[in-house]
């Protein structure tokens, strides 16, 4: 099958509260953490691969050229407000978190916006496997997911949202709105229990 889960920001930097710089709250990060494990073992087993896209930073430059963020990181009132000190290149925050992170998956790790497609190598990552189904899952829902998914969808891609295995530092009304925003136009919004079974039955129908 030319699936692929796509892994988005599943880094120490959002998810570890011992180092994070733009933290989820620490039980949402726990759950969103938890469920994911289950989640991709259950895409190993099946050979469907697991793609991790990471922010890294060389220097601040990188981060406040953009004006949105250079605006957020001076206003002490917003969830971004650390911007400038997030994923720089040498932070712990890098760092996949361990209990999603085997070997054999693949690490993409020149994010530098909410579109992981931007300054990435993803689009060749997923042609050159033959990829055209792709599951979104990680953080932030309505930023990084909302964005990637979108342009996914742009460009051709037939895409998931896995609901259970996302979610956002800004709260669960931005979470949800951003999976409405998606489902509405752009993807289709899944649990990982129905997506894992829809692969299974097509499986199935394709061996018979």
């Amino acid at each position: 099958m030319d699936v692929a889960v796509i892994a988005i920001d599943l880094h120490r930097g959002h998810l570890d509260p011992a180092v994070a710089t733009l933290p989820l709250e620490p039980r949402a990060a726990a759950a969103v953490v938890g469920r994911a494990a289950e989640f991709f073992e259950e895409c190993r087993s099946r050979g469907i691969p697991i793609i991790h896209l990471v922010t890294r930073y060389r220097g601040q430059e990188e981060i406040l050229s953009n004006p949105a963020w250079l605006r957020r990181s001076k206003d002490p009132n917003s969830t971004r407000q650390n911007m400038a000190r997030h994923n720089l290149e040498g932070m712990p925050g890098i760092e996949i978190m361990p209990e999603l992170w085997r070997a054999g998956d693949v690490r993409v790790d020149t994010k530098k916006r909410y579109d992981c497609f931007v300054g990435t190598d993803l689009d060749f990552v997923l042609k050159g496997r033959g990829i055209r189904e792709v599951w979104m899952t990680g953080v932030n829902t309505n930023s990084c997911v909302l964005a990637t998914s979108i342009q996914a969808s742009v460009r051709d891609y037939d895409v998931s949202v896995v609901s259970d295995c996302v979610d956002s530092m800004d709260g669960r009304e931005f979470h949800e709105n951003a999976l409405q925003i998606m489902g509405r136009a752009f993807t289709e919004v899944h649990t990982s229990r129905e997506l894992l079974a829809a692969f299974d039955q097509r499986r199935e129908t394709v061996k018979s």
